[in-house]
């Protein structure tokens, strides 16, 4: 007689398909998937180790293993997505959430407890609203607009939002860049931006699970990858204040062209890396003599 399938042996049967289909972490993805189904979070799984699974579990497990060998994302298999320790809802229309942008997030929040006081900040590209909201909770002074060109995004962002109570500060618009805040604005404190920034040429080169299920609006920058960073940059240059910071995040092979862009607008630039030591996030500040409304 078969024995029963067990939490622990689907995770191991799991485990060992999603290896031999060369899925980057097979054991983690393997649980993620199993405790969303099962409804239940990691530490359940463990609890329940040597619990049966009935059919009806295991027919659904079976169907969302089959959709991640295929390529779909497991953020949007389940719909979450954790990002500087909260949990997201995520959906096809935003970008997932990725570690590397955490850099970015921390020097925003190193800056703004710096500056002190209330503070204005900008996320541009807000997606599901991650970077926004991580910034409200970890910089409670701080009150921040949200803005996305995609309608849908804003709204699940505002949801996200919701979640963590952090919606009556932050100001949602859909709009593209920073012109929702209008021509006469020139008070924020800190802008931060993950904007699109894959060169055209590079699509094709992409991970099937991005370049197949992520919104190519989310990815691609343009011939170089720095387009939208540089209709950005004159934009950002009007809205923030003498001595205020702009944060963008880029690709590890585009600093020294994004560094040579933003020094047009900004003093004090410079590139900083991710936890693998690759540039990552460009950081600038508006003095009383930079450059203004410069065209490139």
């Amino acid at each position: 007689m078969q024995e029963p399938w067990t939490v622990k042996s689907l995770l191991e049967w799991t485990t060992g398909y999603f290896r031999r289909k060369n899925i980057a972490e097979p054991r983690l993805e393997a649980e993620l998937l199993l405790a969303y189904v099962l409804g239940i979070d990691r530490v359940g799984l463990y609890v329940n180790y040597y619990q049966p699974v009935n059919q009806d579990e295991r027919s659904c497990y079976r169907e969302i293993i089959k959709r991640r060998v295929q390529g779909e994302p497991v953020a949007y298999l389940t719909g979450k997505k954790e990002f500087f320790s909260l949990e997201f809802d995520v959906s096809p229309e935003v970008l997932i959430p990725r570690a590397e942008t955490e850099v970015m997030v921390e020097k925003a929040i190193a800056i703004g407890r710096g500056m002190g006081g209330s503070l204005w900040v900008a996320d541009v590209g807000t997606g599901c609203g991650a970077i926004a909201i991580a910034l409200a909770v970890y910089l409670p002074n701080a009150r921040i607009v949200a803005i996305d060109i995609s309608s849908a995004a804003v709204e699940l962002a505002r949801k996200n939002a919701r979640r963590y109570q952090v919606h009556d500060r932050i100001d949602f618009m859909v709009g593209d860049l920073l012109t929702p805040l209008g021509q006469d604005n020139a008070g924020l404190d800190i802008v931060v931006a993950n904007l699109p920034y894959v060169p055209t040429n590079e699509w094709e080169n992409l991970a099937l699970e991005v370049k197949e299920f992520e919104p190519r609006i989310a990815l691609d920058g343009g011939a170089d990858g720095l387009a939208y960073y540089r209709r950005l940059m004159p934009q950002a240059r009007q809205c923030l204040r003498e001595g205020g910071y702009i944060l963008v995040e880029i690709a590890w092979n585009q600093g020294p062209a994004m560094l040579s862009l933003m020094q047009h607008f900004f003093d004090e630039v410079e590139v900083g890396q991710d936890l693998a030591g690759r540039d990552r996030v460009v950081v600038g500040r508006k003095g009383a003599e930079s450059p203004a409304n410069q065209v490139l």
